[in-house]
C-alpha cells in the first residue's frame, strides 16, 4: 500500500530570522502569511528570491500579469493558486465571471488581455513555443517583445509555484476557487 507523503507549513519560529522578518512584513502588509510562502520559507533564501522575483518591475499591468497569473495556474492544475489568484484577481477589479473566463483561456471582455491570455497560454501548452497565431494577435494587440519578455517571465514565476503546490498539496488558505 503506498502512502501519501505530507508536506508541513512552518511556523515563524521553525524558520531563520532573515525569514521571520519577511514572514513579519507579509503579516503587517496583507494580514497573514500565505501557506505557500511560508513553504518556501523552510528554505534559507527561496522565500526572499521568490518575493524579489515576483516583485520585480515589469512593463505589464497588474490585471495583465493577473490574468497570465491566472491561465496558467489554471493550466498547471494548482488548485491553491487558482484560489489565490481568484481572490486578487477580484481585488484588481475583476468580476467571478471573468476570472472562470480567463481561467478558460480567453477574455472576451477585453481585447488587449484576450490576446495575452491566449498568448500565455499557447506558451506553457507547447513549452515556450507559442503559435504564430497567437503570437501575432498578440503583438497587434500592441504588446512589445519587451511585453514578451515580461510575459514569459511572469509564467516562469507562477510555474515555480504551481510546481512546489503540485509537488506538495499543502492546506489551501484562500477561499477555494470554483471547479471548472
Amino acid at each position: 500500500m503506498e502512502t501519501t507523503t505530507k508536506f508541513q507549513i512552518p511556523g515563524r519560529e521553525e524558520v531563520s530570522s532573515n525569514n521571520q522578518a519577511i514572514f513579519d512584513d507579509l503579516k503587517k502588509n496583507i494580514g497573514f502569511v500565505p501557506n505557500l510562502y511560508a513553504y518556501y520559507a523552510k528554505h534559507e533564501t527561496a522565500l526572499g528570491d521568490y518575493l524579489t522575483f515576483q516583485n520585480r518591475k515589469s512593463t505589464l499591468k497588474t490585471k495583465e500579469k493577473e490574468a497570465v497569473n491566472i491561465v496558467v495556474s489554471q493550466y498547471n492544475g494548482c488548485r491553491y493558486c487558482q484560489s489565490a489568484h481568484t481572490a486578487i484577481g477580484k481585488m484588481n477589479g475583476f468580476t467571478e465571471e471573468q476570472i472562470l473566463e480567463l481561467r478558460k483561456g480567453s477574455a472576451s471582455f477585453d481585447n488587449k488581455l484576450d490576446a495575452i491570455v491566449k498568448f500565455a497560454l499557447a506558451t506553457v501548452a507547447n513549452n515556450g513555443k507559442a503559435t504564430e497565431e497567437s503570437k501575432n494577435a498578440f503583438f497587434a494587440a500592441g504588446y512589445t517583445e519587451v511585453n514578451m519578455i515580461d510575459v514569459v517571465m511572469v509564467i516562469g514565476e507562477k510555474i515555480i509555484s504551481n510546481y512546489i503546490h503540485n509537488l506538495t498539496g499543502f492546506e489551501i488558505d484562500f477561499p477555494i476557487a470554483q471547479e471548472l
